[in-house]
């Protein structure tokens, strides 16, 4: 969705994967699924804000869980934002330039 807008755009198939690419890789940025296979986005947040390498990594927590209970959980543990799918790219796009600008 947003790769087609320029962004370079890298994924990965688990949590596991996902934690790891996000410490070694250094994107400026990670949409993170909340259901994912080994750790789920909960408990790859917490470890990344855990982490000085990784604790201002903007990540927007995209999911289809979508209760009120959900969204508290992704912030709490550290996301900027929590977006329920389906998300408007417009939104989403929208979510992602303002994070990156705020980079230093």
């Amino acid at each position: 969705m947003i790769g087609k807008e320029g962004y370079d755009v890298i994924t990965a198939s688990n949590g596991l994967t996902g934690l790891r690419m996000a410490t070694e890789d250094k994107p400026d940025l990670l949409i993170l699924d909340v259901m994912l296979p080994g750790l789920d986005g909960f408990e790859i947040c917490s470890r990344l804000r855990a982490e000085p390498q990784t604790a201002k990594l903007p990540i927007i927590m995209l999911s289809a869980k979508g209760q009120d209970a959900d969204k508290t959980t992704g912030l709490q543990v550290g996301a900027n934002e929590y977006l329920a799918k389906p998300v408007d790219r417009a939104v989403l796009l929208e979510k992602v330039t303002a994070l990156l600008a705020k980079q230093p």
